[in-house]
């Protein structure tokens, strides 16, 4: 798997902990869009695209088969929002 694009959008709300929206591109052929980058309290983390179900709990509607996948995605799309709150300044 690669990963062609990732598109950052950052989110200026100081009392959020929602810091950004991520969209990539596997191999030139697959978008994911809606992937959240949030703060958390060992850092920041990534929360794939996700809806509510009529039981309160949230889903996600797309994610990695394999933890090895996750990684991948995960390290890409924080590098990623790195450099942009980085070109930000």
């Amino acid at each position: 798997m690669n990963i062609t694009d990732i598109r950052i959008r950052l989110v200026n709300k100081d009392d959020s902990k929602l810091k950004a929206v991520a969209s990539f591109t596997i191999d030139d052929a697959f978008i994911v869009h809606d992937v959240k980058i949030i703060e958390g309290t060992n850092g920041n983390f990534i929360a794939m695209p996700s809806k509510q179900a009529p039981n309160g709990e949230y889903k996600d509607i797309v994610h990695p088969k394999h933890n090895e996948a996750r990684e991948q995605i995960t390290a890409a799309v924080l590098e990623a929002f790195n450099q942009a709150t980085a070109n930000q300044e």
